[in-house]
């Protein structure tokens, strides 16, 4: 049954109230507005149900591509007898694509007796172009830092999460990160240092399998746990690369570096 609205009253209902603005060129009354048609409804339902389905093979296929590559990695892992067969089987590696972006596959480097393991997040776009870690800005500036609590570059072992630079030295995927770990994880239980060195949130979140930001994990002693049960103590601290761009910090990062140097030498 058509019914009849007082329209003038409305608008000035909608005045009273406040109304200044409308959202469409023409004025809809939302109970004047037709029920949709069951067919319709059915018709939508069913573009929305094969959008759906679209997208489901494309993330189903990644993730089994992740699973694979990750699967591959730790068995490589378990077959290395040591870093120089790892490294062989690192640089070999083609399951994580970001190595077919990179000029280097840039693996771990430093003193294989090392009491002290330095871990950053990726190369940057010197390491890329060097095939060594730690070989820019950022690496001077660590090198400073080691000699200012008595070590030397040569005396430490120093590596990073990822053995490729991301593009632009964007964010690594959560997928990137748990296929390269294994090769991370594995160069610890060769060189079975006494104190890990996390430098930035990335690598202490990787390594430690939290999502705490580094600002909160900074400063007070970690722990991480190898395959065989063993503990291994650890230390995060703010990345050299971002005490670059933020030199305010930098006395954080000294208190970081006077504690590891006490523990050091307690050890």
């Amino acid at each position: 049954m058509e019914q009849n609205f007082d329209m003038a009253g409305l608008l000035e209902w909608y005045i009273d109230a406040g109304v200044d603005e409308v959202c469409g060129d023409a004025p809809v009354l939302s109970i004047c507005r037709s029920k949709e048609k069951p067919e319709e409804k059915a018709l939508e339902s069913v573009a929305v149900k094969t959008a759906a389905a679209a997208v489901r093979p494309a993330i189903t296929t990644l993730a089994q591509t992740t699973t694979s590559a990750c699967k591959n990695a730790r068995e490589l892992c378990e077959k290395a007898q040591n870093l120089a067969e790892l490294k062989e089987m690192v640089c070999a590696f083609e399951g994580c694509a970001l190595k077919f972006n990179a000029k280097s596959t840039v693996f771990g480097a430093g003193n294989l007796k090392a009491e002290l393991m330095i871990i950053g997040e990726a190369p940057g776009a010197d390491e890329d172009r060097l095939g060594a870690p730690f070989v820019g800005r950022s690496g001077h500036l660590l090198e400073k830092m080691l000699l200012a609590i008595g070590l030397k570059r040569e005396d430490v072992y120093i590596t990073n999460v990822l053995p490729w630079r991301p593009p632009g030295n964007r964010t690594p995927t959560d997928a990137e990160v748990a296929v390269c770990l294994p090769f991370l994880k594995r160069q610890i239980e060769f060189i079975k240092p006494k104190i890990i060195l996390l430098l930035g949130g990335s690598a202490a979140n990787a390594l430690l399998d939290n999502a705490e930001s580094i600002s909160r994990l900074r400063g007070r002693w970690l722990e991480y746990i190898m395959a065989d049960k063993t503990p291994i103590t650890a230390l995060a601290s703010f990345h050299p690369a971002y005490l670059l761009r933020n030199s305010a910090q930098k006395a954080k990062a000294w208190s970081d570096f006077l504690r590891l140097m006490k523990k050091l030498k307690e050890n």
